[in-house]
């Protein structure tokens, strides 16, 4: 009964704060993403060159395949959210980037840079329209909190990349 009841907390909260951020100002959301591309951009800085290749386990991506997924998904739900055409069109990141410092650096920046444009774009009184991805019907603003999440759960994974390499993470960027 214990567990059943953590669970439930635990997703409840989850729904709060994924409702909480898609309640942001526009203006509030972009500072955000700006925010989390300069942290991005400190994990980034941080790996050492040969570190972009590493995997910690053979089953999962590399570092730069975990950074660069990120690319591929900022400019998927940024795309849906505004209706902008993706600059990858169907190609991926992931799948055609070097995976080497500067190119995934760049990619991922690039990214950032275009999901921002993206948001920028997006009347406020459009943020609470209805867009489908990935078979599902969300508001703008909910699709863009998703995409917020999804970036922050796989630079949070990278952590421990750098930490088998020796590296330290950069400190955390709250504000």
């Amino acid at each position: 009964m214990k567990k059943l009841t953590f669970l439930f907390t635990v997703l409840a909260f989850t729904c709060i704060c994924s409702s909480v951020f898609a309640q942001l100002t526009k203006e509030q959301a972009i500072t955000e993403w700006q925010r989390a591309k300069a942290y991005t951009k400190k994990y980034l800085d941080a790996m050492p060159d040969d570190g972009y290749t590493f995997k910690a386990t053979p089953e999962i991506r590399t570092f730069a395949g975990q950074m660069l997924h990120i690319a591929d998904a900022n400019y998927y739900f940024a795309s849906v959210a505004s209706g902008k055409a993706s600059p990858l069109g169907k190609t991926s990141a992931e799948k055609t980037v070097a995976q080497t410092k500067e190119a995934t650096t760049k990619a991922v920046m690039d990214s950032y840079d275009f999901a921002i444009s993206a948001i920028e774009s997006v009347p406020p009184d459009q943020m609470q329209q209805i867009a489908t991805a990935e078979g599902m019907k969300v508001t703008k603003a909910q699709l863009l909190a998703k995409a917020f999440e999804h970036q922050t759960h796989h630079r949070g994974q990278t952590t421990i990349y750098l930490r088998l390499k020796g590296v330290t993470p950069p400190g955390e960027m709250l504000f």
